[in-house]
């Protein structure tokens, strides 16, 4: 932010060079940063077939960062779920000068050398959502991802409780990416909540999070078990939630069965609303988002904020910030999504009046 200062006639050089200082610093608190006005922060994203990225992430990272500091470029990169992309992007921006990395990694694994390169160049890292495992790096910023997993797995069990058919048939999982290691996180946490209490007919680790093979991942499992002998359908996010759901269209289930995601995107709120989808996880990414952009930008100017735990990833341990998720059914749009602001009820009720109606949306 900038300080405002108001030119006296009696003091114009003292005024004009104090004028000068506040606008090349770019400190929330008022006071000068100015050797690190223009530091350059690039933000790494994974791949935008989960809308959030593009939608929110990126615009309310840029937005955090303008805020507090007016000077410092941004760099984007988004790697299109590819690794060998990803890593490229890296190298690229500490080439251009970045000061500090927050990165999305899509395989933790495979950018683990350029984690460590912009440790040897002293470019401090944050990794954002997704944990990068076996090096060292300033923060961690994302949410309890265990926990969403045992919210997914609770819903599922209360829909089937609803419906009568818990015991009477079995599940399909459809688990994350493997190369993202929070997918093992939501898949702990499913079984944590699951195992024992229903028989997982199909269980799927699928790749790129691709709603299309999560599609035919739920196409083989009809096949596969019989299209009466499945109760429900544990997805881990909202776009392979879709896939499933256009399986389930193809194969006549009506009404379709009960399956969960994760995100909150757009349209599956819509899918929620109209009873297609059982629940979400709403991920308050604003807060994500709005975290790792103050730490970016304290860390540009040398400071290193603490952090309130910490998560081992397999070489130490690294300070974090996880947020709590929220389980969304159809009766808690309200309270959550639109209180907050992340859709209006006008983008959720379009073309859906009925539903919106009886979900008392309108």
């Amino acid at each position: 932010m900038h300080t405002t200062i108001r030119l006296r006639t009696t003091r114009t050089a003292t005024a004009a060079m104090t004028l000068l200082i506040a606008v090349a610093g770019c400190s929330s608190g008022g006071e000068s940063t100015s050797s690190h006005g223009a530091a350059t922060i690039a933000l790494l994203l994974p791949e935008s077939k989960t809308t959030r990225y593009e939608s929110f992430d990126r615009p309310l990272f840029e937005q955090r960062v303008k805020q507090l500091c007016a000077g410092c470029k941004i760099v984007y990169s988004n790697a299109d779920q590819d690794p060998a992309k990803q890593q490229n992007q890296v190298e690229s921006a500490l080439t251009r000068g970045a000061k500090v990395l927050v990165l999305d990694a899509v395989d933790a694994k495979a950018v683990a050398p350029q984690v460590n390169e912009a440790g040897r160049r002293h470019v401090p890292v944050i990794a954002y959502d997704r944990l990068i495992t076996g090096v060292n790096y300033a923060y961690y910023v994302s949410f309890d991802n265990v926990r969403v997993g045992e919210m997914q797995g609770q819903a599922l069990l209360d829909a089937l409780n609803a419906r009568h058919t818990l015991g009477k048939g079995r599940v399909v999982m459809l688990n994350g990416a493997p190369t993202d290691p929070s997918s093992a996180d939501y898949k702990k946490g499913a079984h944590n909540v699951l195992d024992g209490k229903v028989s997982i007919g199909r269980e799927f680790d699928t790749p790129d999070w691709s709603p299309d093979k999560a599609q035919q991942e739920m196409e083989q499992s009809i096949t596969a078990l019989g299209r009466d002998s499945i109760v429900g359908v544990l997805s881990a996010n909202d776009g392979m939630a879709g896939g499933a759901i256009t399986a389930m269209r193809r194969a006549g289930y009506r009404p379709l069965l009960p399956i969960t995601g994760q995100d909150a995107e757009l349209t599956a709120v819509q899918r929620i609303v109209s009873g297609d989808q059982y629940m979400t996880v709403y991920l308050n990414i604003k807060a994500q988002a709005y975290k790792s952009a103050e730490l970016a930008v304290a860390l540009a100017r040398g400071e290193k904020p603490a952090a309130p735990t910490t998560v081992a990833n397999g070489t130490g341990k690294v300070p974090a910030f996880l947020l709590a998720p929220t389980a969304v059914t159809r009766d808690k749009i309200k309270d959550t999504i639109l209180k907050d602001g992340f859709y209006t009820v006008s983008q959720i009720c379009s073309g859906a009046a009925a539903a919106c109606k009886n979900a008392g949306l309108q």
